[in-house]
């Protein structure tokens, strides 16, 4: 690392384009307020993972830091002081939009969780109970298919219970909150939250980037835009996302796929999770991690071997799939609409790109509860450590904020949203069919028996 001041006890001056050379897993400088650190050495242990330090390497990250660490996190950053970036600048909506972190932060919202986390502990733990009973207890094939649906809408709450306690506490004591996590997360559900993590880590600070963000990275069966028929380089999976006759086939008839298969995507997650634990090379608490996969492979197939005949199974599997598939259908409305780019983020305008690539649900206080807090995925997005019980509270200064430096603030009922999608999928669907990369037979029937993989 390099000291902080020269020889002559002055404070070394950098330029952009100085900082720009450190942006490599073995030389990685980046830019805070201002004010330059070599986290080099720091990458490997950085609790989000490497790759959101990676993906911002070289220039200022002041937005990304802000939103993701309190203010305690700053002091941390002296011992791997550099030196200052001789051409600073902040845009005025990045000086706004801190102006409003800091309010927030001085108002004690980001400590402030509410009751939301133990009232659905208690739900999940009466609904579970339930879906017991059902399959156990009632030799109706009707009370067994509603075990299975309530077994999906507990893996939806599991979902919200994930996604809020991997951006802020939800007990005030972190090792709870891990107990938690495994709990509702690996064991209840099958998903890794490392798994998890890793990839929503990314997601946020990359949001809507084509070849960045793996939310948007679905080939061979989905496309948002013509630009993923370039075979480009996914830079997460470190892999081609090939647009060859069978990604051509797929994704040609996609927007009318696109509900169906968010019927099963389950297998999907579970397919990653699985492999992440097992096979990624840096696993935090890896054994925790496969162990409570390995506990619900355990009780889940268990469930269903209770259940009378083979019909009842499928049905039963098919529920809890279908009814959790609405959860994945909400995370894609969110962002399968809205403004994407190729590359990585830039930290000057990272502001700019959060709120270009979301979409706000619009709904009433009362079905809060339904969207889980991805109504207010702009606020969420701007603030992820706030708690979603405040994300309508702030919603109107966000808008305020955008309305005045003149940046996209979009929101859409849920209805037109899951049009927007719609509409998304039709026209990459449309230009997917006369694109000549990967160009597969007309026939659609010989195109289904021909195609591998």
């Amino acid at each position: 690392m390099q000291p902080p001041a020269d020889a002559a006890g002055d404070v070394r001056m950098i330029s952009s384009k100085e900082l720009r050379g450190h942006a490599s897993a073995d030389d990685l400088w980046i830019s805070i307020s201002g004010d330059v650190y070599d986290v080099t050495a720091w990458l490997p242990r950085h609790p989000g993972g490497d790759v959101p330090l990676l993906t911002l390497a070289g220039q200022d990250a002041t937005d990304a830091f802000a939103a993701y660490h309190p203010p305690s996190a700053r002091p941390l950053l002296r011992r791997f002081f550099v030196g200052r970036l001789s051409d600073y600048t902040v845009s005025p909506a990045s000086a706004d939009y801190r102006r409003l972190l800091a309010q927030l932060s001085s108002a004690g919202l980001f400590e402030r969780v509410g009751p939301t986390p133990k009232v659905q502990l208690v739900g999940m733990a009466v609904l579970f109970c339930a879906a017991l009973y059902c399959v156990l207890a009632c030799a109706s094939a009707w009370a067994h298919l509603l075990a299975g649906g309530l077994i999906g809408f507990i893996w939806i709450q599991s979902g919200w219970m994930g996604h809020d306690s991997g951006h802020h506490r939800i007990t005030g004591h972190g090792a709870l909150d891990r107990v938690i996590q495994v709990l509702s997360g690996n064991c209840l559900t099958g998903l890794s939250i490392a798994w998890w993590k890793c990839n929503h880590n990314t997601h946020h600070i990359a949001c809507n980037s084509l070849d960045h963000d793996p939310d948007l990275q679905h080939m061979p069966l989905f496309a948002v835009s013509a630009k993923l028929f370039s075979n480009m380089w996914s830079c997460f999976y470190k892999r081609t996302m090939a647009f060859d006759a069978a990604s051509k086939l797929l994704i040609s008839y996609q927007h009318w796929t696109f509900y169906p298969v968010m019927c099963i995507a389950r297998i999907n997650l579970l397919v990653q999770s699985a492999l992440f634990v097992l096979f990624q090379r840096k696993v935090p608490q890896r054994m925790l991690e496969v162990a409570g996969v390995a506990a619900f492979w355990i009780w889940y197939p268990m469930l269903v071997s209770c259940l009378p005949n083979w019909w009842e199974r499928v049905a039963f599997v098919l529920s809890s799939f279908t009814i959790t598939g609405i959860q994945h259908v909400q995370f894609c409305l969110n962002h399968f609409s809205s403004e994407v780019y190729v590359g990585p983020p830039k930290g000057n305008d990272w502001f700019e790109k959060q709120t270009a690539g979301t979409l706000d649900i619009l709904c009433p206080p009362w079905m809060d509860w339904f969207h889980g807090g991805l109504q207010f995925q702009i606020e969420h997005h701007l603030f992820p450590r706030l708690p979603r019980c405040h994300l309508r509270k702030v919603a109107p200064f966000v808008r305020d904020l955008c309305k005045k430096h003149g940046l996209t603030y979009s929101a859409a009922s849920f209805w037109d949203a899951n049009v927007l999608t719609w509409k998304t999928l039709r026209a990459a669907a449309l230009q997917a069919r006369s694109t000549a990369a990967g160009a597969a037979p007309k026939n659609l029937v010989w195109e289904a028996v021909n195609t591998h993989g």
